[in-house]
């Protein structure tokens, strides 16, 4: 996999370009702002863009602007945040799928790092979960008539996880996962549909409203 790394802070850029080369993968690119981004991505054409949230010159959110014109262009990206900006979350998201969001702690968890860049390179959308968490925190009443199981399967459907990854985490079987997931969508109104990716979205959609 090739790919394009913007970070303003160096040595943490350098350490996420060492991380991706030992797992396989080729850096062809590793920049400090987002116009640097944008003009590495037009020169190598990558397979997927890792980028800060926060970057020179203003330090407000040129990643997340150059993530969204990517995005826009058809190329997966990862923004990596500080903190949670839950602002900024929903904004991507709306960007549909080959979308990440995560938190720079989630660096130091190499694998799982590593495999949620991989996720998104493949077209999938990934949420940090602390981020997960604090979006339901901040909406409880539309989630009230969900069980506390319902709300960790909602949770986990909301980080991108399939049904038996949900079951291997909970410790549960299949058929309860997707007995799970039917009374949430059928509480929460929403509709139901065949594609994984548009029921994160839908879910998602949903905790935003």
């Amino acid at each position: 996999m090739r790919v394009v790394i913007a970070e303003d802070a160096v040595l943490l850029r350098e350490g996420v370009v060492g991380l991706l080369e030992r797992f396989g993968h080729e850096v062809v690119a590793a920049v400090g702002d987002a116009a640097a981004l944008l003009e590495a991505v037009a020169e190598h054409r990558p397979d997927v863009a890792v980028t800060d949230v926060r970057m020179p010159p203003g330090f407000t959110d040129e990643g997340l602007r150059a993530a969204l014109e990517l995005r826009e262009k058809g190329l997966p990206v990862l923004v990596l945040s500080q903190y949670v900006e839950q602002t900024y979350a929903a904004e991507l998201m709306d960007a549909g799928e080959g979308v990440g969001y995560l938190l720079k702690d989630r660096i130091g968890e190499v694998t799982e790092f590593v495999d949620a860049l991989e996720r998104v390179a493949r077209g999938e959308m990934v949420v940090d979960s602390e981020v997960v968490r604090q979006l339901l925190g901040s909406r409880r009443d539309p989630l009230r008539r969900l069980t506390p199981r319902e709300l960790e399967v909602l949770g986990l459907i909301a980080e991108g996880r399939a049904n038996a990854a949900i079951a291997r985490e909970l410790v549960v079987t299949d058929a309860a996962v997707a007995k799970h997931i039917a009374n949430i969508f059928t509480k929460l109104d929403l509709p139901p549909a065949a594609d994984g990716h548009r029921r994160v979205l839908a879910v998602l959609a949903y905790l935003r409203s």
